[in-house]
């Protein structure tokens, strides 16, 4: 047998091995895809068609493919995963079991005696800890869809990760409602950070867990080993800090921070609401949150929603026809979460039924994710909806007025149209509101984004006509 066939041959042994101890069913539905692809000293290498493919044999068959593997190549084998995005381009290389996370060097943490104050005058010890800094790799830049909801949130987290602790958004504060992607951006920064200063020592953790942590700490009698941990840490990620809630809670965190922002480390928060809004936190702790820089994410419009479409099938390995994206990103609304969660379920439906992936199943997919019946939204529609909000007439919204509140009901308008009708282009929305031409559809859009960032009392008009325009109903 000569090397080039030597792959092949290690493969057969191992599906020889898998076949007798799965179903039969099983086996045909997910490995009979596998391609053998190379054998390089004892790491081997197989073709999966997808990356939702690689990640479902990696949790339903881990042990068994780590034990063929080690059977049919030995102690040191190693199996790796060629995901082929689409045709033509070059594939990506992925180790099993997701090796690449990032870790931090260990660091020397001072430790007191548990029974009472330690006095100022006795040297502490010095414990080493290797400090996990608990960060998915796959919430990388490389992975974020930037988009107008979310523009100055990552160009901040970009600015942090190339100096952490230098830039004036210390603390960063990332507030938005659920799956909107705060998690995603925040720790992002923390895998940047790590991979251009691996000395810097990162953290994520949830206000949950801190608060838990805490406790555990008062009841065994160890608040200063508590502090002297956190004090150590130089990116510190507080996730959901609405949660921080107890005065020893927030005292002991009103010193950790203080203590990290005088030494040039960097916090990043997120919560589901603005610092001001926040709920039985100390005056003094939330004036902290005010210090650097207040980012609120929005929901994805159209375009951005479909990127990220486009991008979530591309790290897939899936190829889905521009009619089930554009479907897709007309149907599911809501939040990121939501766009991934149909996605992943879209692709699972196709693979375990064997069928193609249209908009058939694209709509029965959505329909059990969104729970909402389709509803056909048309331009006529959207500037009825206008209308009655603003209580104007057709005609006043389709004149040349520069009345400033007709001018933009006429600009919300547009830009309804644009997000919620994929099929619109910019010339017909112009043609059907009052014979505009697209580029001033696209200023009028662009205007409406703008306003949205910026003034709370727009970006609720436009919520609010959304919701009349699409209404779910029960199904």
């Amino acid at each position: 047998m000569n090397n080039q066939e030597r792959h092949i041959a290690v493969w057969n042994n191992c599906l020889q091995i898998i076949e007798n101890n799965i179903d039969p069913q099983q086996f045909n539905t997910w490995f009979k895809l596998i391609r053998p692809v190379s054998l390089e000293g004892a790491k081997l290498t197989v073709e999966v068609p997808s990356d939702f493919f690689r990640q479902y044999i990696e949790d339903a068959y881990k042990e068994l493919l780590r034990l063929t593997i080690k059977r049919a190549i030995g102690t040191e084998g190693q199996l790796f995963y060629l995901v082929r995005p689409v045709q033509n381009k070059e594939g990506m290389v992925l180790p099993a079991n997701q090796s690449a996370v990032p870790t931090n060097n260990p660091v020397s943490v001072p430790t007191y005696q548990p029974a009472g104050r330690p006095s100022p005058f006795v040297f502490p010890g010095v414990q080493r800890l290797k400090i996990n800094p608990r960060l998915n790799p796959v919430y990388c830049f490389g992975n974020l869809v930037e988009g107008e909801c979310n523009k100055l949130g990552v160009n901040a987290a970009e600015e942090i990760s190339l100096a952490p602790g230098k830039t004036p958004f210390n603390p960063l504060f990332l507030f938005g409602g659920p799956g909107l992607g705060k998690t995603h951006i925040a720790q992002a920064i923390g895998i940047a950070i790590k991979e251009k200063f691996q000395d810097k020592v990162v953290l994520y953790v949830t206000g949950h867990e801190f608060k838990t942590q805490y406790m555990d700490a008062v009841q065994g009698n160890r608040i200063v080993d508590f502090i002297a941990f956190y004090q150590r840490i130089d990116v510190l990620i507080v996730d959901d800090i609405q949660d921080l809630v107890g005065a020893g809670t927030q005292h002991t965190f009103f010193n950790v921070f203080n203590h990290l922002h005088q030494n040039g480390k960097q916090l990043i928060f997120t919560s589901d609401r603005a610092p001001v809004d926040l709920q039985n936190f100390e005056e003094r702790l939330m004036s902290r949150f005010k210090w650097g820089l207040s980012v609120e994410l929005l929901k994805p419009d159209y375009t951005t929603r479909l990127e990220m479409l486009r991008s979530r099938a591309l790290r897939e390995g899936v190829k889905l026809s521009e009619e089930v994206l554009t479907y897709l990103a007309s149907r599911v609304k809501t939040n990121f979460r939501e766009l991934e969660g149909t996605l992943t379920s879209l692709v699972a439906y196709a693979t375990l039924g064997h069928r193609d992936i249209d908009v058939d199943l694209a709509q029965t997919v959505s329909g059990q994710i969104v729970g909402e019946q389709e509803k056909e939204i048309s331009t006529d529609l959207i500037i009825n909806s206008v209308c009655e909000y603003f209580n104007i007439t057709r005609d006043m919204l389709l004149s040349t007025t520069r009345k400033r509140q007709i001018v933009q009901a006429r600009q919300i308008a547009m830009y309804e149209c644009r997000n919620l009708i994929s099929s619109c282009s910019l010339s017909t929305i112009g043609a059907e509101l009052g014979g505009k031409d697209h580029a001033t559809v696209l200023h009028a859009c662009n205007i409406v984004q703008d306003l949205m960032s910026t003034d709370k009392l727009f970006r609720q008009w436009v919520e609010d006509i959304e919701n009349m325009i699409v209404v779910p109903v029960e199904n």
